[in-house]
C-alpha cells in the first residue's frame, strides 16, 4: 500500500467542510450535557430516596451499555413510541443523554472537595439555596473540574463519528462515501483522523483559554 501524498491533500476540504457538522454537533452536546449534568448533581444533593434510586438505575444503564446503542434507541426506538426525531437532533439527544451521567459523576466528585463550612456559613447568613449553589458552589466546583470536564468533552468529539451510521453526513460518512468511490480508504480515513485531532486542539485550546480567565479572576 501506497501513500498517496497529493490524493490525501485533495481530500482535505471535503472532510474539513463535512468536519463542521461533527463540530456543531458536538458543541450542542456539550452544552446540555453540562446543563443536564449540573442539575442532575443538584437533584441527587437533595438526597430524596425514590429520586437518587432512579438516578442510580439510569446511571448504570447509560455506563453499562455502549453508547451506539443509546445513539440507536434515540434513532429508532423512539419513533416506535411517536417520538421522531431527525438524525442530527437523535444524536445531540444520545450524546448529551450519555455524557450528562458522567459530567454529573464528575461534578459530584468535585462537591467532595469543597469545604463545607462555606456552605453553613452561606445557610447562616439567610443565601437561599439557589443562590448558594450558584454563586458559592459551582463556580468552585467547575473551576475545579474543568479539566476533567474537558476530556469528557473530548469524548463527546469523538462519540460524533458514530453518528454516521444514522445518516448523519460527518466527516467520517464523508470520508467513507469518497473512499467508496475512489477506493483510496488510507488517505481518506486518515484525512478523517486528522480532523477529529483538529477539533480537540480546537478543544484544548478553548480550555486553556478558560483556564487562564480562572487564573486571572483568582
Amino acid at each position: 500500500m501506497h501513500f498517496h501524498f497529493g490524493y490525501f491533500v485533495s481530500v482535505l476540504p471535503a472532510l474539513a467542510s463535512a468536519a463542521v457538522t461533527n463540530l456543531r454537533l458536538a458543541a450542542l452536546a456539550i452544552v446540555l450535557a453540562l446543563v443536564l449534568g449540573t442539575a442532575l448533581t443538584i437533584l441527587r444533593s437533595f438526597k430524596i430516596g425514590p429520586v437518587n434510586a432512579a438516578i442510580a438505575v439510569l446511571i448504570s444503564f447509560v455506563r453499562g451499555t455502549p453508547l451506539l446503542i443509546q445513539i440507536f434507541i434515540f434513532f429508532y426506538v423512539l419513533p416506535a413510541a411517536g417520538i421522531n426525531l431527525s438524525a442530527d437532533t437523535a444524536g445531540v439527544a444520545a450524546l448529551s443523554f450519555n455524557s450528562m451521567v458522567f459530567v454529573s459523576e464528575i461534578l459530584r466528585a468535585g462537591l467532595g472537595t469543597l469545604d463545607p463550612g462555606q456552605v453553613e456559613a452561606a445557610t447562616a447568613l439567610g443565601l437561599r439555596p439557589a443562590s448558594i449553589w450558584r454563586h458559592i458552589v459551582l463556580p468552585q466546583v467547575l473551576r475545579r473540574a474543568l479539566p476533567v470536564l474537558v476530556n469528557e468533552a473530548s469524548i463527546v468529539v469523538k462519540g460524533t463519528a458514530l453518528l454516521s451510521v444514522i445518516t448523519v453526513v460527518d466527516v467520517l460518512r464523508t470520508a467513507q462515501q469518497i473512499a467508496a468511490s475512489t477506493f483510496q480508504p488510507f488517505e481518506t480515513l486518515l484525512g478523517a483522523a486528522l480532523m477529529f485531532v483538529v477539533l480537540n486542539l480546537l478543544l484544548g485550546a478553548v480550555a486553556a483559554l478558560l483556564r487562564g480567565k480562572h487564573a486571572l479572576r483568582a
